[in-house]
């Protein structure tokens, strides 16, 4: 589980992330990055995971198998940094593909 200092919760945030932040995709998660030297240090991770997913029961299991994800690559994602995960698709191996994402993510982020 994510400790509450690394939960992204601003909608504000949400949004500047999506919008302005780097993108790495795999084959059913979208990945946002965002580094900024002026943001707390511990990085943050938000999800969404839409309707078009699954119902309810299926959201929240997916949130949660991707929280629980998270909290194990944490150390990966770089300090100063807001990442919001998008779930695309209702198949696949979540842990496997955010491992994945964050690999990427970060390599884009380095080439900066």
């Amino acid at each position: 589980m994510l400790p509450a200092l690394n939960r992204l919760r601003s909608s504000k945030d949400f949004a500047r992330v999506t919008k302005t932040g780097y993108r790495a995709t795999t084959a059913s998660l979208v990945l946002y990055l965002k580094v900024d030297a002026q943001l707390q240090t511990e990085p943050q991770i938000g999800l969404i995971v839409s309707k078009v997913v699954g119902g309810s029961v299926t959201r929240h299991r997916i949130a949660r198998q991707l929280r629980h994800a998270a909290h194990e690559y944490l150390h990966e994602i770089p300090p100063h940094s807001h990442l919001v995960v998008r779930v695309i698709k209702s198949e696949g191996n979540y842990r496997e593909e955010l491992r994945e994402g964050i690999t990427k993510i970060s390599k884009k982020e380095a080439k900066k």
